[in-house]
């Protein structure tokens, strides 16, 4: 049977001048890429890339629209339950009552995969151009929110204080202005340390 012989591992030079890697100034690096060839694979793979960054999700208004209504439907065929007791033939029962799910902006970014900031960019950069779609989705989600709080099919306190509606009621004043006087008076004293 035959063994082959393993390759002895490089000794290690004693000489420290030998062991260090040769550095190289940045001015000699440049020159060295301006003068490789082309198609070379390191020498200007940073110009390889034609954008910056990863590229976007939704390239066009009409791709972000499409993913908003595939959540739009999401939302009306995957509502959420709620176990009720029902009384049915002299007993009681526990059934599932669908309830509707409210459209939010945090589960629609969750939908698309992306996050709210993201949302916000769409929504402030790019020239306007995802401006109009975002404004829709918007307007849709509120007005879903808000039907659904008035039909009292969602819970009317959490969609107004999430809808930003606010019922201000005066409670301390009775409906009079509160006006915060303060008088300050100097202190002095005399000589002596009497007022």
């Amino acid at each position: 049977m035959e063994t082959k012989k393993k390759n002895p591992s490089p000794k290690k030079s004693d000489d420290p001048k030998k062991s260090k890697p040769k550095t190289k100034e940045p001015e000699q690096v440049t020159e060295e890429l301006k003068e490789a060839p082309q198609g070379f694979p390191v020498s200007r793979f940073w110009e390889a890339r034609t954008t910056v960054g990863r590229n976007k999700l939704f390239s066009t208004p009409s791709v972000l629209e499409e993913a908003c209504l595939e959540y739009f439907h999401w939302n009306a065929d995957n509502p959420l339950h709620e176990m009720k007791p029902f009384a049915y033939q002299g007993e009681v029962v526990q059934a599932p009552v669908p309830k509707i799910r409210a459209m939010t902006l945090s589960g629609l970014c969750t939908f698309l995969g992306i996050s709210r900031q993201v949302w916000y960019d769409y929504k402030e950069h790019d020239g306007g151009v995802f401006l109009d779609i975002i404004g829709m989705v918007e307007q849709v989600m509120y007005e879903q929110k808000f039907t659904g709080a008035a039909a009292d099919m969602l819970n009317a306190n959490i969609i107004a204080r999430d809808l930003g509606l606010t019922d201000k009621k005066d409670i301390t004043s009775a409906g009079k202005q509160i006006q915060n006087e303060y008088h300050i008076h100097p202190v002095t004293t005399d000589k002596n340390g009497e007022d």
